[in-house]
């Protein structure tokens, strides 16, 4: 199973560099830009909760489960 960040489209959506972002949620440029590109195994409640709120969406609109055990 795996758990797929999708802050970069979400970004993409809103039209928001990861500079803005940086400075709406007050997480360094490096941090955020891991977790963009999906390089992180955890992330902090309160910096998902700053990140939904400056984007104006939901945890789920972020995250994303992919059953790597389903069958096709």
């Amino acid at each position: 199973m795996s758990i797929i960040l999708r802050l970069d489209r979400v970004m993409a959506d809103r039209k928001i560099s990861l500079n803005d972002l940086s400075d709406k949620v007050g997480v360094s440029n490096v941090n955020l830009s891991k977790l963009k590109t999906g390089k992180v195994s955890a992330v902090r409640f309160s910096t998902l909760n700053a990140i939904c709120k400056a984007l104006s969406c939901q945890p789920g609109d972020l995250l994303e489960f992919i059953d790597d055990d389903k069958e096709i």
